[in-house]
C-alpha cells in the first residue's frame, strides 16, 4: 500500500493542474487565451505592441471558426498601456477584414486619445472598419502589397425595415467618414466618392486601394514597413521626451 501511496504522490507531482501551468508560462497562456503578449516588463521594452488581426468581434460572438479580434480584450490593454509609465509608445498592426463597426469606432476613438506617441502599420490589409483604426494614430504606414477597403455600412441578418433604421445607417456612415477625414490627410470628397464607387467590388460598390494609392488619396502617411514604422515611432518618443524635459525646465 505504501508504494502505490508513493506512486500516486509521485503521479501528482509529475502533472500539475492547469492552474499551475499557467503560473508556470503565463506570457504563453495569454497569447492563447489573447492573441496578445502582456504590457512589456522593466527592461524589456518601452513600446507597447497591439496586433488586431482577422475580424473586429464586437457584440456578437463569432464563429470559431473565424479568426477575431475581440475589442473587450483591446480596451483594457490600450487603458494599461497609457497608465504604464514605462511605456513610452504604442505600436499598433494590423491585417484585418473589418468587423462590428461600433467596436471598430470604439478602439480607434481610444487609439486616437492616448497621450502617448502611437504609429500604425497595415499589413496584408485594413479594410472596413480597419480603416478608421488604421488612420488613429499620430503617423500611419502601410506596406507596399497591402490593401485598404472602403465601401458603405452593411447590416447583416434582420433588418427592421423602417426610416428610422435607414436613418441610423446614415448616421453611423457619418460617423465613420467624420473620424477617417478629421485623423487623416483624405477630403470627405474624396472619401465618399472611394466609399460610393461601383464597379470595382463584387458588392458592386466601393474601393480597394493598394500601398501607394492609399497615401496618394490621403488616408495614410507613407508607404513603409516594420522598420520605417519603429524608427518613426521612436522619433516621436524621443521627441516627446525633450518636450517633456523643456516643460520641466521652464
Amino acid at each position: 500500500m505504501s508504494s502505490q501511496l508513493h506512486t500516486d504522490l509521485s503521479a501528482e507531482q509529475q502533472e500539475p493542474n492547469a492552474d499551475e501551468k499557467r503560473k508556470v508560462n503565463p506570457v504563453v497562456d495569454t497569447i492563447q487565451q489573447l492573441g496578445q503578449t502582456a504590457v512589456p516588463a522593466l527592461n524589456e521594452s518601452n513600446i507597447f505592441c497591439m496586433t488586431i488581426i482577422g475580424q473586429v468581434e464586437g457584440h456578437l460572438v463569432l464563429p470559431p471558426q473565424n479568426k477575431t479580434t475581440k475589442y473587450e480584450h483591446l480596451i483594457p490593454q490600450l487603458v494599461a498601456a497609457e497608465q504604464n509609465h514605462k511605456v513610452e509608445g504604442v505600436f499598433i498592426v494590423l491585417n484585418t477584414v473589418g468587423g462590428d463597426v461600433e467596436a471598430g469606432l470604439a478602439i480607434a476613438e481610444m487609439i486616437s486619445s492616448l497621450s502617448k506617441p502611437t504609429v500604425t502599420l497595415v499589413l496584408g490589409g485594413g479594410h472596413s472598419i480597419g480603416v478608421p483604426i488604421a488612420v488613429a494614430g499620430d503617423m500611419s504606414f502601410i506596406a507596399e502589397t497591402a490593401t485598404m477597403t472602403i465601401h458603405p455600412i452593411r447590416l447583416n441578418g434582420l433588418v427592421i425595415g423602417v426610416p428610422q433604421t435607414f436613418e441610423y445607417l446614415d448616421k453611423m456612415q457619418e460617423r465613420v467618414v467624420r473620424f477617417v477625414t478629421s485623423h487623416s490627410n483624405v477630403s470627405e470628397h474624396i472619401f465618399k466618392e472611394l466609399m460610393f464607387k461601383t464597379g470595382e467590388l463584387t458588392r458592386d460598390i466601393g474601393t480597394t486601394v493598394i500601398g501607394s494609392d492609399a497615401v496618394k488619396h490621403g488616408l495614410i502617411d507613407a508607404v513603409g514597413g516594420l522598420g520605417e514604422a519603429l524608427k518613426e515611432l521612436n522619433r516621436r518618443i524621443e521627441a516627446s521626451k525633450l518636450g517633456r524635459v523643456e516643460v520641466t525646465s521652464q
